[in-house]
């Protein structure tokens, strides 16, 4: 035994963990960069310039970042039975951490394009490309190791929210550190998790410095 609880549940607690935060970091990417692009593109000098769709994305995305992520999986509560058919364990957990990471990244995607778009747009259509291919082919891919960094902080972010939903009942090291450890009064259990999720959090930065170096043009 290992502080107090067999290995395995450890070693279950962080698989819980790392499905939470891998499922709906997957998701958030793709959903977050066409969402982020939108914002880009109908901005002020973007592509497809159009302040009155822009200002209701912009609004909406910050009012869904704006909301504490608790709030957000209980007023999330009867869509999630709906769509998973219960609201306990991981898999009930991802569209909660999906809705709440999803604006928060799409504003790392807008900055991350406009500060590539600003230099690139003009060129890509001086030299006949569609504003769509420019979009798609020139700033994206120019932007990929900021779109990268952009994704690791998310995800670590989506980690930390694994803890707060696990102390709910969507499982994973949160629920372990809470239930198992603090709510029983064991304190080895609770340093135990603490000391996993962590690692578990720099495993994620070091993989995501990883892309970042290898799509960084040398």
């Amino acid at each position: 035994m290992l502080f107090d609880l067999e290995i395995s549940v450890y070693l279950k607690a962080l698989w819980e963990t790392a499905y939470m935060t891998i499922a709906s970091t997957v998701f958030v990417f793709l959903l977050g960069l066409i969402w982020g692009a939108l914002l880009y593109a109908t901005d002020q000098d973007g592509l497809w310039e159009h302040p009155q769709l822009h200002k209701i994305i912009s609004i909406l995305t910050s009012a869904l970042r704006s909301i504490p992520f608790l709030i957000l999986i209980v007023l999330l509560i009867p869509f999630t039975r709906i769509l998973v058919g219960t609201i306990l364990g991981p898999t009930a957990a991802l569209p909660a951490l999906i809705v709440g990471a999803t604006p928060f990244y799409a504003r790392i995607v807008e900055i991350a394009l406009h500060e590539t778009g600003s230099d690139l747009k003009e060129t890509g259509l001086s030299f006949g490309a569609t504003k769509l291919q420019v979009l798609l082919r020139i700033i994206i891919p120019e932007s990929l190791p900021a779109l990268i960094r952009g994704i690791t902080v998310t995800a670590i972010a989506i980690a930390g929210y694994t803890s707060i939903a696990g102390a709910i009942g969507a499982g994973g090291l949160g629920n372990l550190a809470y239930l198992y450890g603090y709510a029983r009064n064991r304190i080895f259990v609770t340093i135990a998790s603490t000391v996993l999720i962590a690692l578990f959090i720099l495993f994620l930065q070091i993989i995501g410095d990883l892309f970042v170096r290898k799509t960084t043009p040398k």
